[in-house]
């Protein structure tokens, strides 16, 4: 009788064993489950020990472009939606509108999503530091598309080869002019951006060999079409003989264009920069003589595709050049 008291006393304690075992897995499960980041930092921490994953719904990429109204961006966004939607990746996207203000807090908004990687296309380049400042605080990665910034810490840079296209430019310029040369206008960009001095800087290479070739108005038009016409109405009063325009970009081309073709000047030879779609047409016509043809869908296409090496933990180049070609009227 003592032994069987014995044995059923150990039942009693191994059995209270196993269920008190049992409890305390269903504690422990618990407890796990609750844990969850307090902070967006701390999400975005988490993101950047987990950045192996390189396909599905959790990787977000933030696109900041400084003009979503422009066509060259416009076509920018849509290479880099179609690579992340090949990817599997969400793209979010800010237009700053042209303004540095609106700029830094696009960024602000972006950081508060946690992002893996951000593309990055100043509005400034001087003005970039401060923005892109945010986003390195924040240990999120930056890659610049199409201009530069001057200061800040980026992963990569991916841009057309504007100093090339401005010297495709020069080039035909001094060719349709020949030796007779002449009076012509520049029609600049926007102040301080990496685009509009790397265009003029090839530009004004060529054109400085040519004595024949006297540039008389140099003249910023902030990308806009209406700035483009302005200048070249007012170019056309100080200098009736004008015989060739460069535009830093199309829209400020055919701006250009409508100016002249007002003024009766329907032979001066316009050349821009972009090879949007109405120039492109305008140059099939004969109404412009060239633009510089750039591939703004490859660039937004190859920045998330730097983003998706970086995230990989593949070698990032420092920079690559998009190319660029000469598109003319056939003559």
């Amino acid at each position: 009788m003592k032994c069987k008291k014995i044995l059923a006393i150990l039942l009693v304690v191994a059995m209270m064993g196993m269920m008190a075992a049992c409890g305390g897995a269903s504690g422990s499960s618990s407890s796990v489950a609750s844990e969850a980041p307090s902070s967006a930092a701390e999400s975005a921490s988490t993101k950047a020990a987990d950045s192996t994953t390189t396909s599905g719904d959790d990787v977000t990429i933030g696109l900041l472009v400084y003009n979503d109204k422009n066509e060259f961006i416009q076509k920018l966004i849509s290479g880099a939606q179609e690579k992340c939607d090949e990817f599997g990746y969400k793209l979010v996207t800010y237009s700053a509108d042209k303004d540095s203000a609106k700029e830094i807090t696009n960024m602000e908004d972006v950081i508060s999503l946690s992002p893996d990687v951000i593309l990055y296309n100043p509005v400034d380049s001087d003005a970039a530091e401060a923005t892109i400042a945010l986003a390195n605080a924040a240990n999120i990665p930056v890659i610049t598309v199409d201009r530069v910034a001057n200061g800040g810490e980026v992963i990569s840079h991916v841009a057309s080869d504007n100093v090339y296209g401005g010297e495709l430019a020069g080039n035909y310029m001094v060719e349709l002019l020949g030796s007779e040369g002449g009076q012509v206008v520049e029609i600049q960009g926007q102040a301080g951006t990496s685009a509009m001095r790397e265009r003029g800087e090839g530009f004004n290479n060529i054109i400085a060999q040519h004595s024949e070739i006297q540039v008389v108005v140099t003249q910023i038009g902030n990308w806009d079409k209406a700035q483009g016409i302005a200048i070249m109405e007012n170019a056309l009063q100080a200098y009736p003989d004008i015989k060739a325009v460069f535009a830093h970009n199309d829209t400020m081309a055919l701006g250009a264009m409508e100016a002249a073709q007002a003024a009766g000047k329907n032979d001066i030879k316009i050349i821009g920069f972009d090879a949007d779609d109405d120039a492109v047409i305008a140059v099939k016509e004969g109404t412009m003589a060239a633009t510089i043809e750039q591939l703004p869908t490859l660039m937004g296409s190859r920045g998330v595709e730097l983003a998706n090496m970086y995230l990989n933990k593949e070698t990032v180049p420092e920079a690559e050049a998009v190319e660029v070609a000469l598109l003319k009227t056939e003559k």
